[in-house]
């Protein structure tokens, strides 16, 4: 059960460097999420649809590192954002370049989103250890 809340904070707070840079940029602030949508449908333009697959596929990304970050023995924020940084490098690097969605997308608000993500994840998981 800590996993699964450390999990759901981390996922529902991610979010926020990449859509502050959005809102002052004067970025689409759901760009990212429907990115995220895009590795469910690939070829999907509708935003609606775009939308409602990039809850589960980020839910089910949020939920399977977390579980790696745990089993790695990842704890305290500094730690987690350095895991959340090697996160970025798969996601971004490997699976995310190959998708036109999520390689347009800004490189450090990601990077910033994905070290949030395993700060979050981490502290939550040590403050529950």
């Amino acid at each position: 059960m800590r996993v699964l809340r450390a999990a759901a904070a981390a996922a529902a707070l991610s979010g926020i460097p990449s859509t502050a840079h959005a809102l002052v940029t004067g970025r689409d602030p759901l760009e990212a999420t429907l990115a995220a949508g895009s590795l469910l449908l690939p070829r999907e333009t509708r935003r609606a649809r775009l939308i409602a697959a990039a809850v589960p596929v980020h839910l089910a990304l949020s939920l399977g590192w977390t579980v790696a970050l745990d089993r790695a023995g990842v704890r305290g924020a500094r730690a987690g954002a350095a895991a959340g940084l090697a996160v970025a490098a798969l996601d971004l690097g490997v699976v995310g370049r190959r998708l036109p969605r999520i390689r347009a997308l800004p490189l450090l608000p990601q990077l910033a989103d994905h070290a949030a993500f395993g700060a979050v994840a981490a502290l939550l998981l040590d403050a529950q250890g």
